[in-house]
């Protein structure tokens, strides 16, 4: 795992990257979001408008774009909502932003056997640290994943990997599959 402050040049970490700063300048406590990442190109060429809006490395070969897929139904669940998504072949990948809250191992002991009252113990503990994951794949196989906490909320303390959240990985990753 890497912090962001390294360049990244290739096309699913940049289009993660401002992704991820995108939904970061809505604050926290935010519901799961989701996007589909297209290429740019073919993105341009039904909106030719956009161009305009575009810098450079926006347009560079095999750039992506994400288009945030707004509304969706509010779920407990995120292995059910992503089970009923399935992209058309114009999209290349997805990307989902959620958020989580992290405590030491030793926290999840002794909890409540009420999943009610056991969420709301783990959101008490004094150690619990909040976090915004961000994971995005691709049709071929690519994934990147990036953890901003909320402590450290700044652009240059995002951690980038390729495998931090692998449930998510795994999870977005099927509702690519034919």
């Amino acid at each position: 795992m890497s912090q962001t402050s390294q360049p990244v040049a290739d096309p699913l970490s940049i289009a993660a990257l401002d992704t991820e700063r995108h939904v970061a300048a809505s604050g926290w406590d935010q519901n799961p979001r989701l996007f589909a990442l297209v290429p740019t190109s073919d993105l341009v060429a039904r909106e030719p408008h956009l161009k305009a809006q575009l810098k450079g490395a926006d347009l560079a070969e095999g750039a992506l774009s994400a288009i945030e897929q707004e509304d969706l139904p509010p779920t407990s669940n995120l292995e059910s909502l992503l089970g009923g998504i399935a992209w058309p072949d114009t999209v290349v990948g997805a990307a989902l932003a959620v958020e989580r809250i992290v405590v030491p191992p030793e926290a999840e002991r002794d909890l409540p056997v009420h999943a009610d009252s056991a969420v709301d113990a783990l959101a008490a503990h004094p150690l619990r640290q909040d976090v915004r994951l961000l994971v995005a794949v691709t049709r071929d196989g690519q994934s990147r994943c990036l953890l901003r906490q909320r402590a450290h909320d700044r652009d240059d303390q995002v951690a980038l990997g390729e495998d931090i959240a692998p449930g998510l990985v795994h999870a977005l990753r099927a509702t690519l599959q034919d």
